[in-house]
């Protein structure tokens, strides 16, 4: 047996009945190792006297020690539990060879694509390339591949045939089942059947993979693992899924037929709920996929145990001090809590992190917070105490057996459920302890605010207000139209308006005068021309200029995605508007900026198209004047003049200058610039 990894008897004596609580599931020793980094690379493996590894975490995103990134936590879990883990983090996909640094793995390759989808990491919602990649070095581009968990999968099963392969993490989690892929446009099989992946995790995954370890390590096989909660996993065409579960309307079905891509996607939502949820199968012609029910809630002492680990909160030194975009934000934060009762249809963190709140001991956040305090290069400024939702730290059920048989997707909305435990109680108590630890010399709220559950406590709002803010407050109304916020499962819009008003009276009480920065969603699904324009009349009214705006990316797995796919509510099967065009999305966009002079042509076509020129010139409501700008007409000259410049604009030579004859940029001589054929495509191909 190899030191630091533990004998198959005692993994065997730690093996965990998986329809057990989570509360009876120790997956830590209560004593955490101080240990550094964990291995980046063979030096640090052989520094370190291991012969050999049990698992290789590969992650598509830099490698912080820090409890905010996933790889920080699952690596410093397996540590603690007693397993040798090595991180390789951004590996060069195009070759083979990074997977075999480290030699064969005991146990098992972790794979993830990063916190975040791949797609989204590398895409804008129309589409284009992003400039930077707030989780790499630098916050340079192109350090991961498309659909990372893909080739991830395929290169450590190249690497070493036989090794399990399991995959996790938010990609792999949101695509385990057939799903709408945007950036293609197209149904995607489930991305078990594309990486290869013996099993995908979903979820947080604490619980699973210290699981998987200790059952492979006790002599099981991967397909023995198949009766865990929070997995999936593909079956053999000849094999027989669980009698007992719930089977989806099919790949091909879903494919071919939106009303039944409708239904998959409110069968599948209807079972998150890990205390009722039914094992679902999805066929993919012949060969079924399997997902069983999600894994339980994480209890409070395993959550202690869990952020109590011994992180350095701090990027590798491979870094060399090199800035890496996301960490900057969160390193000086502390998560409190996770999960989300919202349940946003446009938000993914729902349906990973799950309904159910699960909530850190106040001691274990003190103590975070006072080993913060120590640090001698901490600035003594927390730059955020909260979680996914500010405001929701120990709310729960308050009848443990309706919970228990619940399937409500959120628990507030359309209005706050009577049974849901709103007390803000711990919250102010924990936020008043936080301020007296000695080095804290202030804690800010920056997670976003619940507000039709901070307007049930006026004793919570004036501590925020009076000690959490720093002059502005970042609230997401998202829309103000009554038809979007229903499909948003978001409040009225009478709910910001109140919320505003007692954020005022709140700060005014504190002797400051704060702002409320509110964030709006365009071309949500239900979102038209007329509701935008509603916006921007409101906006214009109570004096907001956002500065940032969020468009509407379709995420795999969100009911929202099912709308913009479908055009239907998967829960009423009614119609929905979509705004499927880029130029219609763009016109949304610029309605939300709508005072910025290089989008006034693009509101004034907005206003033309919706009949609404009384909202043209120099009226109250007005958005934009009769005659546009010198700054507009210069911005549209600049764009058109963009326009004709790059090698996606083909000009013609000029003989006359000594070029050759025919069209410049194109290398092969094609059609376009690299492709092998220079036959133009179909216009079914375009």
């Amino acid at each position: 047996m190899n030191p630091g990894s533990p004998s198959h008897k005692s993994c065997s004596a730690l093996r965990p009945d998986p329809n057990a609580a989570a509360t009876q599931l120790p997956i830590l020793s209560a004593v955490p190792l101080s240990l550094p980094h964990l291995p980046a690379s063979p030096e640090e493996v052989k520094a370190r006297g291991w012969d050999a590894v049990d698992v290789v975490f590969v992650t598509g995103d830099a490698y912080v020690d820090h409890p905010a990134f996933a790889m920080g936590i699952l690596g410093r879990v397996l540590e603690a539990a007693g397993f040798r883990v090595a991180i390789l983090s951004q590996p060069d996909w195009r070759s083979v060879e990074p997977w075999r640094q480290f030699g064969r793995p005991r146990l098992f390759f972790g794979i993830s694509a990063g916190n975040m989808d791949s797609m989204i990491n590398h895409y804008t919602a129309n589409k284009k390339v992003r400039n930077d990649d707030a989780y790499s070095p630098g916050g340079r581009i192109g350090l991961r591949p498309d659909r990372a968990t893909i080739p991830y999968c395929q290169r450590a099963r190249e690497a070493f045939p036989g090794v399990p392969v399991i995959a996790g993490g938010v990609e792999a989690s949101l695509r385990r089942l057939g799903h709408y892929d945007y950036w293609s446009d197209t149904v995607r099989r489930s991305i078990l059947l594309d990486s290869k992946a013996d099993l995908v995790v979903f979820g947080m995954g604490e619980h699973q993979i210290v699981e998987v370890a200790r059952r492979l390590a006790a002599g099981e096989s991967v397909r023995q693992l198949r009766d865990m909660r929070g997995v999936a996993f593909a079956m053999g065409a000849s094999e027989t899924p669980p009698a007992d579960a719930l089977v989806l309307p099919s790949y091909e079905e879903i494919k071919a037929d939106k009303l039944a891509f409708a239904r998959a996607t409110k069968l599948i939502h209807q079972e998150t709920n890990p205390l009722n949820a039914k094992t679902l199968v999805q066929y993919h012609d012949r060969q079924p996929v399997v997902c069983r029910p999600p894994a339980l809630p994480i209890s409070q002492e395993d959550m202690d145990r869990v952020y109590g680990l011994p992180y350095t909160r701090k990027p590798h030194p491979m870094y060399r001090g090199e800035r890496i975009p996301a960490y900057e934000v969160v390193k000086d934060s502390v998560t409190i809590m996770r999960g989300c009762f919202g349940g946003c249809t446009f938000c993914s963190i729902t349906a990973h992190q799950g309904r159910i709140i699960q909530s850190r001991s106040q001691e274990s956040i003190l103590a975070e917070l006072r080993q913060m305090g120590r640090d001698p290069k901490f600035s003594g400024v927390v730059s955020d105490i909260g979680g996914p939702t500010a405001n929701m730290y120990q709310m729960r059920c308050t009848r443990p057996e309706v919970e228990a048989k619940c399937k409500r997707l959120s628990c507030v909305h359309p209005s706050i459920c009577k049974l849901l435990g709103t007390d803000h109680g711990p919250l102010v108590e924990l936020m008043k302890e936080s301020r007296e630890v000695p080095g804290i010399d202030k804690v800010f709220v920056a997670s976003g605010i619940r507000m039709d559950l901070a307007q049930q406590s006026p004793e919570y709002l004036e501590e925020l207000a009076r000690h959490h803010v720093g002059g502005h407050l970042k609230v997401a109304p998202e829309h103000t139209d009554p038809g979007v916020l229903d499909l948003m499962k978001k409040p009225d819009a009478s709910d910001y308006a109140g919320f505003a008003e007692a954020f005022g009276r709140a700060s005014k009480k504190a002797g400051k005068k704060q702002f409320l920065v509110p964030y709006y969603i365009a071309s949500h699904p239900g979102s038209d021309l007329g509701a935008m324009i509603d916006l921007a009349v409101f906006l214009k009214r109570n004096g907001y200029k956002p500065d940032q705006v969020q468009d509407f990316i379709p995420a795999p797995f969100d009911i929202a995605t099912c709308m913009y796919y479908t055009g239907l509510d998967p829960f009423t099967g009614k119609e929905v508007y979509v705004a499927r065009h880029l130029r219609d999305r763009k016109l949304q966009r610029a309605l939300l900026q709508f005072f910025k002079p290089e989008n006034y042509f693009e509101v004034r076509k907005a206003l033309m198209e919706a009949g609404r020129q009384d909202l043209i010139g120099a009226g109250c409501d007005c958005l934009i004047p009769a005659q546009p700008p010198k700054q507009a007409i210069d911005d549209r000259r600049r764009r058109a003049n963009e326009a004709t410049q790059g090698d996606h604009y083909h000009a013609i030579a000029n003989p006359a200058k000594g070029e050759p004859a025919g069209e410049r940029g194109l290398p092969n001589g094609g059609y376009r610039p690299g492709r092998k054929s220079a036959r133009r495509r179909g216009q079914k191909q375009r």
